[in-house]
């Protein structure tokens, strides 16, 4: 497994109380120069799901303005579009999925109940669960349990249909789907479900969100706290990375005081869920961490 010594001491702590100091386009240019093209593979599934919110945009407006924190060009976008519709199989210079996304784009859009971004979304979770690397494949899992766990809640609360809600399939879809207790009988496998019945529960909509980013920051913590050096904590930079970014446009301020005061509380409070633990070559000695550190 590789170790990124340099790219990583050389990246910039991330922290809750000040602005960020590093930008994607600079961190993504140092991680060409230092990570393996097998790492490199890896990373692409984090910038692959910003481009599937551009195919979504491009394909309802095609002079749309794209996120540039992706892996395709918009002249990549324009052939993916042209090939889907212009063929019938999926040219494999793009991921499947997206090319089928693209080609039944206009079939779907006007279909009672379905929704271009969640369908997009949940190929995407599909497709990304199914990568090589352990860690990265779980967080993916994570984020689509997280996203039906908190569904099924609110819809139950509100007297709707849970089963029309509910998305992909999986151990946690079925107990959702097949079980009438509070927490569909989730907490009994599933330790973080506790806390997520517990941020389902707060009426203020901003700070939901906040407890939902830092529960996902205490996992990814949890996950790479032995293998700092690690394509996984490279991975799990970015995703903290994008958590702070998109907070920091949204609440500058206000936003950091509050999300640094949950993860302090989710620090001091969680546990990782079993299910999600992922072995480390770390995790045998924690001196092999400080000797790392030195």
């Amino acid at each position: 497994m590789a170790n990124y010594y340099c790219l990583m001491a050389g990246l910039p702590d991330i922290t809750l109380d000040s602005p960020m100091s590093v930008s994607f386009p600079d961190i993504r240019e140092e991680m060409e120069m230092a990570l393996s093209d097998k790492d490199q593979e890896l990373i692409f599934y984090f910038f692959l799901e910003n481009d599937c919110k551009n195919l979504v945009r491009l394909l309802k407006n095609p002079e749309a303005e794209i996120n540039p924190n992706c892996n395709y060009s918009m002249e990549q976008y324009r052939d993916m579009i042209t090939s889907a519709r212009e063929m019938n199989f999926n040219v494999h210079r793009y991921p499947s999925f997206m090319s089928e996304f693209a080609r039944n784009y206009n079939y779907n859009k006007d279909v009672k109940g379905w929704y271009a971004e969640d369908a997009i979304q949940l190929a995407f979770y599909e497709y990304a669960m199914q990568c090589p690397n352990e860690m990265i494949s779980q967080w993916y899992e994570l984020c689509l349990n997280i996203n039906n766990v908190l569904t099924a809640m609110i819809a139950r609360k509100e007297g709707w249909n849970v089963a029309d809600y509910i998305q992909g399939e999986n151990d946690v879809t079925d107990m959702i789907l097949n079980n009438n207790t509070k927490d569909f009988d989730l907490s009994l496998q599933y330790d973080y479900v506790k806390e997520l019945m517990q941020i389902v529960d707060c009426d203020d909509p901003v700070l939901k969100e906040k407890k939902i980013d830092a529960f996902k920051w205490t996992w990814l913590d949890d996950q790479t706290f032995f293998d700092v050096f690690s394509i996984e904590a490279v991975f799990a930079y970015l995703c903290k990375m994008e958590m702070l970014d998109r907070w920091e446009r949204l609440d500058p301020e206000k936003g950091k005081e509050t999300f640094q005061q949950i993860i302090e509380n989710l620090r001091s409070e969680a546990r990782v869920p079993e299910e999600f633990k992922v072995k480390s070559v770390y995790a045998k000695t924690a001196g092999q961490y400080e000797k790392n550190e030195k």
